[in-house]
């Protein structure tokens, strides 16, 4: 049997739904930057972002109409204000290119280990390797022009050392002295620094802009519990003297005219609080210390009430674009019986 007459599965729809939203949003933001971005140095890597859009939401149209897949609806171009004025810094582009590429190649890689059929596979493969391309070449343009907030040098080991006591995992008793945070620790807090300052800024973007209350005070709460996260994260640095990153000018300009859609940004911020709930899960998984354990635990729980409250909101404006899933048999079988 040609293994594409092999219906696809549950993991293989599901990540096939989700990147075509994910490349239909993208699509949107980076026809807005590339019509007003100015730096030659970093145009290029706006448009190699956007061109890797395009191509996959061609791709993955003709995959659907392949399996008699209804498109989802996604975002067009009605989700996106051409003529609103500049709303980002060129720098900040270069900084959102560069964290989504990160967003990217986790969701890649986990489409890639959801589905069998080797076409889908193979898809979803050469989306992770241009998708780790534009994270490299992105990641270069940032050390050339110095923007590229850059993990803090500690001392490269001498001998390998090993766990001699159980005090090496504590930390939660306040008038006990806590242990030096190790490499794998600081690398968690200090990327989580980064990509909540990305939404503080995107926050701050999407509120001004938005012509919607709700959503206005949702971005701000969102900007609110950022800034309360990167406090926790950088003071926990500092007790270590371990210097806070110093983030490039990632600035929104003062516009407040309606740029995008309250749907796509809704939608772009569930995306991005989705990735950091992941990224909290990652860190605390990874850290050996019970107060960053603690720490993460309870912070992620923070973010999914955010996360909740904003699935409210798009359920009330009829903004939540409702995943494939299997049919209400139950239903179906009350509806026979009315038949």
């Amino acid at each position: 049997m040609n293994e594409n007459n092999v219906h696809l599965t549950s993991g293989e729809i599901a990540s096939l739904w989700t990147a075509y939203m994910n490349d239909s949003m993208s699509k949107c933001i980076l026809d807005f930057m590339l019509k007003h971005i100015e730096d030659q140095d970093i145009k290029p890597i706006i448009q190699q972002a956007h061109d890797i859009s395009m191509k996959h939401m061609e791709q993955l149209t003709a995959i659907f109409e392949s399996e008699q897949f209804a498109i989802p609806n996604g975002f067009t171009e009605q989700d996106v204000n051409m003529n609103a004025p500049w709303l980002f810094t060129d720098v900040f582009c270069l900084t959102y290119v560069n964290h989504m590429a990160k967003v990217g190649m986790l969701a890649y890689s986990g489409f890639v280990s959801m589905s069998a059929r080797q076409d889908i596979t193979s898809y979803f493969s050469k989306g992770l390797a241009e998708t780790n391309q534009l994270f490299q070449d992105s990641l270069k343009i940032a050390l050339q022009k110095g923007t590229n907030a850059r993990h803090p040098y500690i001392e490269v080991p001498k001998r390998v050392e090993y766990v001699d006591s159980k005090k090496y995992l504590s930390g939660l008793n306040p008038l006990s002295n806590k242990r030096p945070l190790n490499s794998v620790e600081i690398s968690h807090l200090y990327m989580n620094i980064i990509t909540n300052s990305t939404g503080i800024k995107l926050c701050l973007a999407f509120a001004q802009t938005s012509p919607t209350k709700d959503v206005q005070d949702f971005m701000i709460r969102g900007k609110d519990i950022s800034q309360k996260h990167i406090k926790i994260f950088v003071d926990t640095l500092l007790k270590d003297d371990i210097e806070a990153p110093h983030v490039p000018d990632v600035g929104v300009s003062e516009s407040t005219a309606s740029t995008f859609s309250d749907k796509l940004m809704m939608f772009h911020m569930s995306l991005l609080i989705s990735s950091g709930i992941g990224n909290y899960s990652t860190a605390g998984s990874a850290s050996q210390r019970s107060d960053l354990m603690v720490n993460y635990e309870r912070l992620s729980f923070e973010v999914a009430r955010l996360a909740k409250s904003g699935a409210d909101i798009m359920i009330q404006n009829n903004w939540l674009e409702q995943p494939p899933g299997v049919k209400d048999r139950e239903k179906l079988a009350r509806s026979e019986e009315k038949s």
